[in-house]
């Protein structure tokens, strides 16, 4: 793409303009810029709250890419990227779900996550390339994340995606009407402009890890991986995670600290299991008949349990 495009193309981009608020932030007191970060940053929660039809279609996409056995990819460069990997890497710990369910890939690759790597997000081909080299298919879902919505290598791994078949998302911080790839569902919080003129890590990054949070809280919660406000399926890879494992059976069930723990170790370390054990007094192997039965929702199988004993 020659250089006078580029120059183009980013004139007309909201990330990419003055904000008018901040002329004289070079010459401000150290509280003035904190204050004035801190009144610009408020923008970014009803800048989202404008997508919100938009963000329930992205759901409900991902949800029944899920329950069909597909994956959720997240796509971006930069901060985008890193904040697609961040969010992937936090499923598996949170709600218990395989590695491959929700993968976070970035321009120039994992190395990226630490240090620029020079040029990765310029070339389309780097995208598809990628999209090739995870194997995403036609059962898959990708998510695109660019607040400029013009980034090359995210372009090409969204148009690859479409060809292929998958599912197509994409977040960006510019308008709807701009956005020049097809896909199936746009989020676009529109931030306005930056503090400092084109620091997409700032405002537009916020909203974007705002919606990441919505896509995969709200999914993992249709998908029966939270009870009443409690995640049921979290992984105890640390000794924190242990204990808030049991705090959470204590307040699920009504039961003794000593109780939990017996009964967490009774269920293998599956939370979800061992509170439906403490609810029912049922063994194991017939609480995971109940759960499998009941798409994994702990009130539907519980509800279905009561009633089975009348």
């Amino acid at each position: 793409m020659e250089e006078n495009t580029i120059f183009e193309e980013l004139s007309s981009l909201v990330t990419e303009s003055r904000n008018p608020n901040t002329y004289d932030v070079d010459v401000m007191s150290t509280k003035e810029i904190i204050q004035l970060i801190n009144e610009e940053d408020k923008k970014v929660a009803f800048a989202v709250e404008k997508e919100i039809l938009y963000i329930e279609k992205a759901v409900d996409l991902i949800t029944s890419v899920f329950k069909k056995g597909g994956r959720l990819f997240y796509i971006g460069a930069g901060t985008s990227g890193r904040l697609g990997v961040l969010d992937a890497a936090e499923c598996p710990p949170t709600f218990g779900i395989d590695q491959d369910m929700v993968q976070g890939i970035i321009a120039g690759g994992y190395g990226a996550l630490v240090k620029a790597v020079e040029g990765a997000e310029d070339f389309k081909k780097n995208g598809v390339t990628d999209i090739e080299k995870y194997g995403i298919t036609k059962n898959d879902a990708v998510c695109g994340i660019a607040a400029s919505r013009r980034t090359p290598y995210v372009i090409g791994a969204i148009e690859e995606a479409k060809k292929i078949g998958a599912k197509t998302i994409m977040i960006i911080c510019n308008p709807r009407d701009q956005l020049t790839v097809e896909v199936d569902v746009a989020i676009c919080p529109i931030v306005g402009p930056e503090i400092i003129m084109g620091s997409t890590r700032m405002k537009s990054a916020t909203a974007q890890k705002m919606v990441l949070n919505m896509l995969t809280t709200t999914s993992m919660i249709k998908l029966g991986k939270v009870y009443e406000n409690m995640m049921i399926d979290l992984q105890q890879n640390n000794l924190k995670l242990i204990e808030r494992s049991k705090k959470i059976i204590m307040m699920a069930s009504k039961i003794s600290y000593k109780e939990a723990e017996f009964i967490l170790a009774k269920s293998k370390g599956h939370v979800k299991s061992a509170i439906l054990m403490a609810l029912t007094n049922l063994n194991l192997d017939d609480v995971k008949s109940l759960l499998k039965k009941n798409e994994g929702f702990i009130k539907k199988a519980y509800l279905e349990w009561k009633n089975s004993t009348k």
